[in-house]
């Protein structure tokens, strides 16, 4: 069951994805040119998943479990870490230049977009990176 639920959220986001424009980089990168050719799109996105997953956390957090009835688990962590502003200054940085993050990426690719090709080899990359940088310096 929680497979199934995996799978339809995962269906459900990238549809989401594909309606709203957010697997053509054009779109993000033109978001970011406030200066220029600006498109709220990406903002109407962020505000529309806030609208959706704010309650939803709310009453996650609330009844203390999944919906499929499972402990709910959340981060307690709230250091802030040189591999943490290492990584969100790359992930930042790779958006703004090739206008991706890594779900859009997953979906387009499925879509046959080949351009999208290069950026999920780089971040494939950068993840064996990490692993390997994990396992030679573990978390504390």
């Amino acid at each position: 069951m929680n497979i199934g639920i995996a799978l339809l959220a995962g269906l459900l986001f990238g549809i989401g994805l594909v309606i709203s424009g957010m697997t053509d980089p054009a779109v993000v990168l033109n978001f970011l040119d406030v200066a220029g050719a600006w498109d709220p799109r990406l903002a109407m996105v962020m505000g529309g998943a806030l609208l959706v997953t704010t309650p939803g956390f709310y009453l996650a957090r609330k009844s203390g479990k999944t919906l499929t009835g499972a402990a709910l688990q959340i981060p307690t962590r709230s250091d802030i870490d040189a591999p943490l502003l290492v990584g969100s200054a790359m992930f930042g940085v790779g958006w703004g230049l090739v206008g991706l993050c890594p779900g859009p990426a997953v979906v387009a690719l499925s879509g046959g977009a080949t351009a999208a090709l290069g950026f999920f080899a780089s971040m494939a990359a950068g993840m064996a990176i990490f692993s390997i940088y994990r396992k030679m310096r573990p978390v504390g």
